[in-house]
């Protein structure tokens, strides 16, 4: 099994913690999708990572699909509850870290270009997105310690790479002193083997 990815990619660290913490054997392959000659398109034809290629050469794409199909290939720590209301708890989770990332990752690509080609209304647009995930994402976890039971999920997963990926790209943004309980939540992710081994690299 390989995983595609870039080190940066926070889609493609949710799909390596959570090879990790099923402790799935993985090849990992780092790509740069926004080459101009990138393989990625051979195994994806969007062109985006990660990509999980399988042992007969099929090709799994998309963070959250990755996820799914992983967390049935190993019966290690189950990530995404069976029964559907713990299910649509985390996946919704899921739903929204992913929705602030997409949101952060536009903006980042955007401030890439030129400043007289910049949208205004674009930014604004991508910044009141994020802040109002954060916001949603914050309310969701309360004072629990974890967003469903007493250990991790998919949901705390998800939530712990859209904020590494805002500490990368973002440092200005202070999400630490706005919401501590997702500070205190990424501070105990942090201390895990999994998180730890995928800190994102520029």
């Amino acid at each position: 099994m390989k995983l595609i990815t870039s080190l940066t990619s926070p889609y493609g660290r949710k799909a390596r913690v959570v090879l990790l913490e099923k402790k799935i054997p993985f090849q990992l392959q780092v790509e740069n999708p926004w080459s101009p000659d990138s393989p990625v398109t051979t195994f994806n034809p969007l062109g985006k990572v990660p990509v999980l290629v399988l042992e007969d050469g099929e090709s799994v794409f998309d963070s959250r699909v990755i996820v799914e199909y992983l967390d049935h290939a190993s019966p290690v720590a189950h990530l995404i509850p069976g029964d559907q209301t713990g299910k649509m708890v985390v996946r919704g989770v899921e739903a929204l870290a992913d929705g602030v990332t997409d949101a952060a990752v536009a903006l980042f690509v955007e401030r890439k270009r030129p400043a007289d080609k910049q949208s205004a209304d674009w930014l604004t647009l991508q910044e009141k997105t994020l802040f109002r995930g954060l916001e949603a994402l914050s309310e969701a976890l309360g004072e629990k310690p974890w967003y469903l039971g007493n250990g991790m999920t998919l949901a705390d997963i998800a939530c712990g790479c859209t904020l590494g990926y805002l500490g990368l790209r973002f440092p200005e943004i202070d999400w630490r002193t706005a919401h501590p309980n997702l500070a205190k939540l990424f501070d105990k992710l942090m201390t895990r083997p999994s998180f730890q081994e995928t800190v994102p690299v520029v």
